[in-house]
């Protein structure tokens, strides 16, 4: 706490002991012993008696002292018949003016409540605003400004987006030598959007943007404009630029600015809302930047589809820049940068890890050397292995092993019959994903089995026959189940609701049916409030309702048939796999091609791994709860 603190505290302190030391020394008698409060009607009969020898009348009542000497008060109302009696028995009367309390201390009696009121209410505000100098300072902007302290990241700590990183050079060249591009009459952007899924490197993109340019970086988050008072957004707004047109040439980075940049008139409120008002200066401020002004804006969001259009116009933000998942090659360099500091053994091939992972952004790689690192650390290593990274895969993918959780016998061969269904419905269609992996061992919060299939490269169009091929791999562990038992469970849950979406949409958006021709079904209405989809507008007819769901029906009852036609046509080979994975729980893509070309039982070769112990190797397709609980 500051040393106003301390000194308001105490200041309250002295006036709590002030107010009570007044109210003491000025009360009657302050201090000394009161004397006894007699009934009225006594002290009457006393004075009849002749009992009392003095008599003291004021405005608050009778004090007395009785012939033996003994003091003692009394209460009454105005009665004139008192003092003829007391007249009558000779007792000595003695009236008292009435007494005035000091202006002061009437002053300071009123003044005291108030005084406490506004302590306090200044203390507060200290406290919120985290020193005396901030008491008022509300408008002020919450922006961190970084001079010598810039960030140490440059371009060559980012990796895996650099179509994204060439985009931004000429930013950090212009801030350099803004010069160069004024002789030739060229414009450098005024604002610069990063676009991009959570997780690809928005915001460490522009941190490198701030090392490589070395210039002072503003950074706040749009979060921190927006408070409980009217019109502070829009104030601190005001201040931020007036801070950066100090510290020209600089770099304003605004991470967020979906949460003051949402469309206008859609939020509740209409035009006063508070949000609206900040978004609002914060288009009147990138407007009013001047000619040749080094001041830069940068945004990162990854929901571009709500920001307002005048927030994305040319003159505000004018280039937009994508930072995409990274394709093979950028997640191969985004593991090298992440791993420098680790030590890695021979084992750990970084190729293998990168096609092992499509979809994977950045943030996922770190996330996934770091787990390797952790189970290293647990195991006791030095170094970090390929296992550890096959581990970590799986861990992210999957989630960790539930090794406490009990499975019948029933229901871990229902389990390894309907993966084995999945897998081998994949290995017999030409053109699938080649199957990487089996597992029946539970993993997260409801995937008692999966099968994990590798896709060779990555894949930007995927054509209706493969789209088919999809769906009859999703329905192949139902199918096996009917097959093998002649009943089917829950477990294809997940299966099932896949395989229908993935109908529809061919039939509703990728125009793949062949009754309904090419074209698209049904439009969705987007809310820009509430920041998602939340309706589809049917723009079709009852009558084209009706033949989307014989289409999809269709099409989900075609990829059925396709899936029993080659899980009874092999069945012997279904069997096989069945037994192999009850018996070793996981089976790897090596081990499961040689078991379909009839190599030699594993339990012949003497090397069955413990349950719940084998070595895996995990690829980095995402994998589906393939069974679930009921």
């Amino acid at each position: 706490m500051g040393k106003i603190a301390k000194n308001l505290g105490l200041y309250l302190v002295l006036i709590v002991l002030v107010v009570s030391l007044v109210n003491v020394f000025l009360s009657p008698n302050g201090g000394t012993k009161q004397p006894d409060v007699v009934p009225y009607s006594d002290f009457v009969k006393a004075v009849d008696a002749g009992l009392v020898r003095k008599v003291t009348i004021d405005e608050v009542g009778i004090k007395g002292v009785a012939k033996d000497g003994r003091e003692f008060r009394t209460y009454s109302l105005n009665n004139g018949e008192l003092a003829q009696r007391l007249a009558d028995k000779g007792v000595e009367v003695e009236v008292m003016p009435p007494q005035r309390t000091p202006w002061w201390a009437n002053l300071m009696s009123s003044l005291f409540p108030t005084l406490i009121l506004i302590g306090a209410w200044i203390f507060i505000l200290y406290n919120m605003q985290g020193g005396g100098s901030k008491v008022m300072s509300f408008a002020k902007s919450k922006a961190k400004l970084f001079l010598d302290n810039r960030p140490k990241v440059t371009f060559t700590d980012v990796a895996g987006c650099d179509e994204a990183k060439e985009e931004l050079k000429e930013v950090v060249e212009f801030l350099k030598d803004p010069g160069r591009f004024a002789r030739l009459g060229a414009k450098v952007p005024r604002g610069v959007l990063l676009l991009g899924a959570p997780g690809t490197g928005k915001t460490l993109l522009a941190r490198a943007v701030a090392g490589e340019a070395d210039v002072p970086f503003f950074s706040i988050s749009g979060s921190d404009f927006v408070e409980m008072f009217v019109g502070v957004g829009a104030a601190r707004v005001r201040d931020l630029f007036e801070q950066a047109r100090r510290y020209q040439p600089c770099i304003i980075f605004i991470d967020e600015i979906d949460a003051v940049g949402r469309h206008r008139g859609a939020g509740l409120g209409g035009g006063h809302d508070e949000r609206e008002q900040t978004l609002n200066q914060l288009l009147v401020e990138m407007d009013g930047f001047e000619a040749g002004s080094g001041i830069i804006l940068i945004a990162a969001t990854n929901r571009p589809d709500i920001l307002d259009p005048a927030l994305l116009r040319p003159g505000r933000f004018d280039r937009h820049i994508v930072v995409d998942r990274p394709d093979v090659n950028g997640r191969l360099a985004i593991l090298k940068v992440h791993v420098r500091d680790k030590r890695l053994d021979d084992t750990v091939n970084l190729d293998v890890i990168a096609r092992r992972t499509p979809g994977f952004v950045g943030a996922d790689l770190a996330n996934l050397v770091n787990e390797a690192a952790l189970l290293a650390g647990r195991r006791g290593k030095d170094v970090l292995s390929m296992a550890e990274f096959e581990e970590a895969i799986d861990r992210v993918i999957a989630g960790p092993e539930r090794k406490s959780r009990v499975i019948s016998k029933k229901e871990r061969e229902i389990i390894a019959y309907h993966e084995s269904g999945h897998a081998l419905v994949a290995k017999m269609l030409p053109g699938c994903d080649p199957v990487h992996k089996i597992s029946i061992i539970p993993r997260g919060h409801k995937a008692l089995g999966y099968t994990l299939q590798l896709p060779e490269e990555d894949r930007f169009l995927i054509s209706k026959e493969e789209l088919l091929q999809r769906i009859s791999v999703l329905l192949g562990g139902r199918v096996a189940e009917s097959i093998v038992f002649g009943d089917v469970t829950t477990g294809a849950q997940n299966d099932l609701e896949r395989a229908t979406q993935l109908a529809r949409q061919m039939v509703t958006e990728f125009g793949m049916s062949e009754k309904l021709g090419p074209v698209t079904l049904g439009r969705k209405q987007h809310e820009v409030f509430l920041g998602k989809d939340i309706v589809e507008d049917r723009n079709y007819s009852e009558e084209v309702a009706f033949a989307i769901d014989q289409e999809v029906r269709r099409i989900v009852d075609q990829c059925y048939d396709k899936a029993r036609e080659i899980l009874e046509t092999n069945r012997a080979k279904l069997e096989s796999v069945a037994r192999l994975l009850l018996e070793r729980e996981v089976i790897e893509a090596e081990e499961l091609e040689e078991l379909l070309n009839g190599g030699p039982s594993f339990s012949q070769r003497g090397d069955v791994a413990p349950q719940g112990e084998a070595e895996v190797d995990v690829p980095g397709s995402l994998p589906s709860p393939e069974m679930e609980p009921a």
